[in-house]
């Protein structure tokens, strides 16, 4: 069992990471600006309310805990949800301040939240990848604050990295389009579709690449994560999805109607592979998404049985943090 300090552990994704990591047996700080109501989270969270770019207030909160782990994911989560200075200067004094006090301090494992978004797809001008299915060897081609913000996120942990050689672990994570367990429920996601939505009109989760990951999925591969640190390069960085497309047909059909010019890149994505390759993950680690919008999506039935014929293929993208 670890002690584990969570930033931004009262939002989307941190409910359920700090859920996670409880139920799987560790002790769990979560710090954000608000607390989940009680009786929300497991027994024996802690939480804490805090501001972690006040001066000291980072380091403050992570010496007093004590962790063995630190997992930050506190940030402005949704492109233009405020100006682009505002979104790059939060998240980038975020990610240095909570890194470089967990590194002052000596916790032996820090962890990051990036993006895939980091990779440029969207882009006003017009983005094709080098090939498909997009992986960590894809250049980054930010082209917003939110997605420089967490290409910078990565470099950081990856100039801690380097000048700490391997006394402290360092790793940094894309989860795709997070879906949380209530939208499974019907809930709205945060673009404000519901997940049933989403499948049945393609061109909602066209711009996400039609990515996406159960947030108890990145949970578990958080926990994975901690436990392989010691056995693995310092400084990685992983996707983090679901091993199949948040589609009802194969995307070498999607593909090219939502991205002009890639039907002869996107045309090895067939039967259910996504555009976004976890095999850095499974491969290094061990670990592989437990859930998928088939067996997870409560009103299936309104979906036609469309995804039925559909053969599961291997795979592993994100809208927003």
């Amino acid at each position: 069992m670890s002690r584990i300090f969570v930033t931004g552990g009262s939002g989307r994704l941190g409910r359920s990471v700090v859920a996670g990591l409880a139920l799987a047996g560790h002790e769990v700080v979560s710090v954000d600006r608000e607390e989940v109501p009680a009786g929300l989270l497991p027994a024996g969270v802690v939480q804490e309310t805090a501001d972690l770019l006040a001066p000291g207030e980072a380091a403050r909160l992570i010496g007093a805990a004590k962790p063995d782990a630190v997992i930050h994911l506190a940030a402005i989560a949704v492109p233009f949800s405020a100006p682009e200075d505002v979104i790059f200067g939060t998240n980038t004094r975020l990610a240095f301040a909570v890194i470089s006090a967990a590194t002052e301090l000596g916790v032996p494992k820090i962890v990051t939240a990036s993006s895939p978004t980091v990779l440029g797809y969207g882009c006003p001008a017009g983005w094709l990848p080098p090939s498909f299915p997009l992986d960590e060897r894809t250049p980054p081609k930010p082209w917003n604050a939110y997605a420089l913000s967490k290409l910078i996120a990565e470099q950081t942990v990856q100039m801690f990295a380097a000048a700490q050689g391997e006394k402290i672990r360092y790793a940094a994570f894309r989860p795709c389009f997070v879906i949380s367990p209530e939208e499974w429920e019907g809930a709205p996601t945060q673009q404000g579709h519901t997940l049933a939505e989403r499948l049945a009109d393609p061109a909602l989760s066209a711009p996400a690449l039609f990515n996406y990951v159960d947030a108890r999925d990145v949970a578990d591969f958080l926990d994975v994560l901690l436990q392989r640190m010691g056995d693995i390069p310092n400084g990685e960085t992983f996707f983090v999805g679901a091993a199949d497309a948040l589609a009802t047909a194969p995307l070498a059909e999607l593909m090219p109607r939502f991205l002009p010019g890639s039907a002869a890149l996107s045309a090895g994505l067939t039967g259910t592979s996504p555009a976004f390759s976890i095999a850095k993950a499974r491969e290094l680690l061990g670990w592989q998404p437990k859930r998928t919008w088939r067996t997870e999506l409560k009103s299936q039935h309104t979906l036609n049985d469309e995804a039925s014929p559909l053969v599961t293929a291997g795979g592993g993208g994100k809208e927003t943090s």
